[in-house]
């Protein structure tokens, strides 16, 4: 499974930028979106640059990906996804989002 990462743009040149994550300067392809400046937020996945994000978004993000991590180590935190987690859906729901009461129209 590939997961984007925001990441800033802390400088560019064609064809490429220099991105942080965590703190750590990434090189990161934009080919898929043009050239990018520095303090543009980019959704990067394995080296690749595919959206271009503001920052309200970015953090949305970030945050959420922090809760996965979170949880995946054992806690939940204090944090609340900014979607509905499945296990809060009902059978109905689900059934519906799975597409299992579809009929074709005539």
């Amino acid at each position: 499974m590939c997961i984007g990462i925001p990441m800033q743009v802390i400088a560019s040149r064609e064809g490429l930028a220099i991105c942080l994550r965590d703190g750590e300067p990434v090189r990161v392809r934009t080919s898929l979106i043009g050239d990018a400046q520095p303090g543009d937020w980019l959704l990067v996945f394995q080296s690749d640059a595919v959206e271009r994000l503001d920052p309200v978004r970015a953090a949305e993000i970030l945050s959420t990906l922090a809760l996965v991590q979170d949880a995946g180590q054992g806690g939940l935190g204090d944090a609340e996804a900014a979607f509905a987690l499945p296990s809060r859906y009902s059978q109905a729901e689900i059934t519906h989002m799975s597409g299992a009461n579809f009929s074709p129209s005539a």
